[in-house]
């Protein structure tokens, strides 16, 4: 009887102790970085359309358009397994991703010098996909910075990370970060000029 009610006991203190929430935590971050990198993906897969309509209007802003190409092109070079991501990983994925962001601010602000190309349903129709995608992928980097947040409570505070150092052993994950170029752009105030 004593041996029953010392299974029960150990079961239910197991069970309560991160046994199963620590592993289902970890998977769901790393199912919400593979959402970072889908909705990535998705912009990465919009801009050639993009970068065509705009050529059609602004054959001259060559610049401004093979910087959105390559700026892709790095982006989209810039792998990340999420089940083995580390400090270093995500901060060059973050980077590629910034400059990508960067080249695509430049080639909107283009279409303000093309009266007819901001009147073109094509490109209004991508632009409004960009914006789309853009809002997708703030939700999904929350949500990941969510996820990574609940998964180092669970490994760094008691009851679980108690489990955590018996059967598991998980270091705390990476936070999202902005690259460091980003951190001085962000805490500017931005500039409008008219």
């Amino acid at each position: 009887m004593k041996l029953l009610l010392v299974t029960l006991i150990g079961s239910a203190f197991l069970f309560s102790c991160g046994v199963q929430s620590i592993p289902q935590s970890k998977n769901s971050v790393e199912a919400s970085l593979a959402e970072v990198s889908n909705q990535y993906k998705r912009r990465s897969d919009l801009i050639p359309n993009l970068v065509q309509v705009v050529k059609g209007y602004a054959s001259h802003e060559k610049d401004t358009l093979t910087a959105v190409t390559e700026a892709r092109a790095k982006a989209t070079s810039v792998q990340i397994d999420p089940s083995k991501v580390s400090p270093e990983q995500l901060a060059a994925f973050t980077k590629a991703q910034g400059q990508l962001s960067q080249a695509l601010g430049k080639l909107l602000v283009v279409s303000e010098n093309y009266p007819q190309l901001k009147a073109d349903t094509n490109f209004r129709d991508l632009q409004s996909q960009l914006e789309g995608t853009e809002n997708r992928i703030t939700v999904a980097r929350q949500r990941y910075i969510e996820s990574i947040k609940e998964f180092n409570n669970l490994v760094t505070v008691p009851p679980t990370s108690w489990t955590n150092s018996v059967f598991y052993h998980h270091e705390k994950m990476p936070q999202w970060d902005l690259a460091a170029d980003e951190k001085e752009k962000a805490e500017k105030a931005p500039e409008v000029k008219f």
